[in-house]
């Protein structure tokens, strides 16, 4: 897809005026955020965005924040009315806005944020596009189970905005996911021949540098906001922040500088964030400081975990790191059972949490605790699914395999989609759940519609042939 050059040529001075019109929207609207009118909020962001489409770092980011710290406190999501409303508008501006609206109300909801990338790329934004690709990159870095398809639409993205070095990264993220597929590995190796070329490019003294206004300060930028940050880089962000936090201590300051620091991905500098915002959660009480300082602690004990299992992997680790991962491994689990047992306390109404608590209940092998949870879980369509198939493992663990097989053929019924990973593995589960029961001849049959749409999947091709031999 090519990036229209109407946008892509917009003069400097024609952002500056746009951003001098949007300016009073968005001073307005921090002012409004700040006594929690979310909604007003969010209003007034999108009238400046109207006016500024490309600005990032007053209108875009801001209103990223301030959606995540509404989703925290209880915010409902868009209603019917706000999602026909904003279904669809007439140039690709007013998509973009349209979808970006509705992303505020459901910051989590990745169509939303896809909606918004194809709509920038369309009118040619791009830097409003770049930035939501690596949000949406992130979330994808972030998440257990990353999207083959949204990884796809980012490497897509970035070639197109011409950003190859995180098209290669996007591109080797979907390898690692589909390690046989031998046009995504040509792709990585194209992606990687434009980015040889295009660094060879930037190496070139003359023209190519000198067209490039302000070269220093862009670089700076892309850089903050890129997925991989260089050492130095990451560095003078702290050194910014702590310097913008120190004249001016407010809560939107405080996150910027802790996230930041958690940028470098050093223990020191995870707990100097952690301890400033438990201290602000003990001055203020605001549950928002002890969520992020808990976030940020889990963050620590992941990488901790990770960088274990990664010496163990290489055959670099000694007996006494290998005697490390058991015990850190528990660490991690508790406390993410605490955490999210703290954030569904506060935010009771929020379903989502109910599945998060309900999952580590799990993992701690409290599968009679977690039940219920998933349960009340069930009743978010988001999680409706997901939380039907652990409820039908909980009934499988117990050995309750009649409730298990109850519950994850309704799942099945009820998920449209057959030949994902969610399908495959609910078919997976409900066969488990049948040769427990006694039942082979109805195992044997979804363990072949699984096998007919992935043969390698887990242990099938083995559990067909063993079911086949007893017939």
């Amino acid at each position: 897809m090519a990036v229209p050059a109407t946008n892509n040529n917009k003069s400097t001075s024609e952002e500056i005026e746009g951003l001098s019109k949007g300016k009073p929207f968005f001073i307005r609207a921090e002012e409004v955020a700040s006594t929690d009118n979310f909604d007003y909020a969010i209003d007034m962001f999108i009238e400046g965005l109207q006016r500024a489409p490309e600005a990032v770092e007053d209108g875009h980011k801001p209103l990223r924040y301030n959606s995540l710290v509404r989703q925290g406190k209880g915010g409902k999501k868009p209603s019917m009315m706000d999602k026909m409303k904003h279904s669809r508008g007439k140039t690709p501006m007013e998509n973009m806005l349209n979808a970006e609206y509705l992303l505020a109300k459901d910051p989590e909801n990745l169509i939303y944020a896809e909606q918004m990338l194809d709509a920038a790329l369309a009118g040619g934004f791009k830097k409003t596009a770049l930035w939501i690709a690596d949000t949406i990159f992130e979330s994808q870095r972030s998440t257990d189970k990353p999207s083959i398809a949204t990884l796809f639409l980012l490497k897509d993205a970035y070639s197109t905005l011409e950003e190859y070095s995180k098209a290669v990264s996007a591109c080797g993220y979907a390898l690692k996911l589909k390690p046989e597929d031998g046009v995504l590995a040509g792709e990585y190796k194209n992606l990687s021949a434009r980015l040889t070329m295009q660094k060879g490019k930037y190496d070139q003294q003359g023209d190519f540098r000198d067209s490039i206004q302000d070269r220093e300060s862009q670089e700076k930028l892309q850089a903050q906001q890129g997925i991989v940050k260089s050492v130095d880089v990451r560095q003078q962000a702290v050194d910014d922040s702590r310097k913008i936090y120190e004249a001016n201590k407010n809560q939107h300051n405080l996150f910027k500088l802790t996230d930041a620091l958690g940028d470098l991905q050093t223990d020191a500098a995870d707990d100097e964030a952690i301890t400033m915002l438990e201290k602000a959660y003990g001055q203020s009480k605001d549950f928002t400081y002890k969520k992020r300082a808990g976030e940020m602690g889990l963050r620590k004990l992941r990488r901790q975990v990770r960088q274990i299992k990664e010496k163990i992997e290489s055959g670099s680790a000694g007996l006494e790191i290998k005697e490390l991962l058991v015990p850190k491994t528990k660490e991690l689990l508790a406390a993410e059972l605490e955490h999210y047992r703290l954030c569904m306390e506060n935010y009771p109404t929020d379903l989502r949490l109910k599945y998060e608590y309900g999952l580590r209940l799990m993992r701690n092998q409290r599968f009679d605790d977690a039940i219920p949870f998933m349960q009340a879980a069930r009743k978010d369509p988001k999680n409706k699914i997901n939380a039907m198939n652990k409820i039908g493992l909980c009934f499988f663990v117990k050995g309750w395999f009649n409730d298990a097989v109850d519950t994850l053929k309704e799942a099945v019924e009820s998920y449209e989609i057959k030949d994902n990973d969610i399908a495959k593995e609910l078919r997976y589960n409900l066969a488990r759940a049948y040769e427990q029961q006694g039942n082979m001849e109805t195992a044997l049959e979804l363990y072949r519609r699984i096998a007919q749409i992935d043969f390698s999947y887990k242990d099938v091709k083995a559990r067909v042939h063993r079911l086949r031999k007893s017939e």
